[in-house]
């Protein structure tokens, strides 16, 4: 019984320390947005609308559902467009994104199609 209690111990430790090292703090970190169907645009982190986000890396996760609309996402040092019009799929990026105001819209319809976020 004393072995057995030992293994559980030991087996515990070793899927603590499993998880914790999966767990990086250099991990990038993970946004999801959709443009379309209709004229909508998000970026979220989990289920909240982006609006502040800490400076270092991040996935960039896009739903276009319309080929009418495009995901362009804008800042310092950053101009890029994720989507294109005509496409419509999922795509995937990697970003760094640095301190300062950022935007992303949908080119063609941006007056009805924006929104911005900080990195501070």
């Amino acid at each position: 019984m004393r072995r057995l209690s030992i293994l559980l111990v030991v087996a515990a430790a070793a899927l603590a320390l499993a998880l914790s090292a999966s767990a990086s703090p250099t991990a990038s970190k993970k946004l999801v947005g959709t443009v379309g169907p209709g004229f909508t645009i998000t970026l979220k982190q989990g289920s909240k609308m982006v609006k502040k986000l800490k400076p270092g890396k991040y996935t960039i996760v896009i739903h276009d559902k319309a080929s009418s609309h495009n995901f362009r996402l804008k800042g310092p040092g950053l101009n890029k467009q994720i989507t294109t019009v005509g496409f419509s799929g999922t795509k995937t990026v990697k970003v760094t994104l640095k301190k300062g105001k950022y935007t992303y819209d949908c080119d063609p319809h941006f007056a009805l199609m924006h929104h911005s976020f900080t990195v501070s």
